[in-house]
């Protein structure tokens, strides 16, 4: 009941992210944005709101060491618990963390057989069988099409959805479909694009490709003090 409770008040629900990760098995999602915008808190949410579904979550983090992302979970899930006051917040934090592993590796070090690897020896272990893949840090750009074409053959096979984390850039000119050029040549292996634009100290979120019909998400935002996404003031 408790979960049920958080999910139904939950913004992420605006997006359409309404079951399970927001995409199908096999489909990604990207988080766009500047470097120190938000795009690991944003991400770590939504890894957050398919735990409280009881969703397994892989986390791979290709810039930051474990503790690094321990931090980053335990800080948004202790901010989500605060502004949603969660009753015994330290014993859901408990029963959530089963169901998340995180994962590393050195950019210059990282292939998807590699991936594949130790993912397969985590599932033969019965260690973790992910049902979500987060992948944060991974430079995605127009020639990173093989390489993500191979992700996507991959999350196909484990039926598992993919959200990456992709760094823009200040000032750059926008594509003629709105997308920026991080994902020129490379847009039809993204389901679903969100955007984090900053404008003076608010953080907009903003969907440029795949939101659901009916979900509005013109008036989302982070909070700049908790990074949490949270509804705004809707314009008069």
């Amino acid at each position: 009941m408790l979960q049920n409770d958080t999910l139904a008040r939950n913004p992420l629900n605006a997006l359409g992210f309404d079951s399970d990760a927001g995409l199908l098995p096999g489909q990604f999602g990207a988080i766009l944005a500047r470097a120190g915008v938000g795009k690991t808190a944003f991400i770590v949410q939504l890894a957050l709101n398919a735990m409280l579904r009881e969703q397994n979550v892989l986390h791979l983090s290709l810039n930051e060491p474990v503790d690094k992302v321990t931090l980053w979970y335990r800080e948004v899930f202790q901010h989500l618990a605060a502004d949603l006051q969660i009753p015994q917040a330290g014993q859901v934090w408990e029963a959530l963390l089963p169901h998340r592993f995180i994962m590393t590796f050195k950019v210059e070090g990282f292939s998807v057989p590699k991936l594949e690897e130790r993912w397969t020896d985590l599932a033969a272990q019965g260690i973790f069988t992910p049902r979500v893949l987060i992948v944060d840090g991974l430079p995605v750009e127009a020639d990173s099409r093989p390489l993500l074409t191979q992700l996507r053959q991959l999350a196909q096979q484990r039926e598992t959805p993919v959200w990456f984390t992709v760094r823009t850039h200040r000032h750059e000119p926008r594509e003629a479909d709105g997308l920026p050029p991080q994902l020129t040549g490379i847009a039809d292996l993204f389901r679903v694009a969100v955007h984090l634009d900053p404008e003076g100290q608010d953080v907009h979120v903003r969907v440029l490709k795949g939101l659901p019909e009916g979900a509005d998400s013109s008036n989302l935002m982070l909070d700049p003090a908790t990074m949490l996404i949270r509804k705004g003031v809707s314009p008069a």
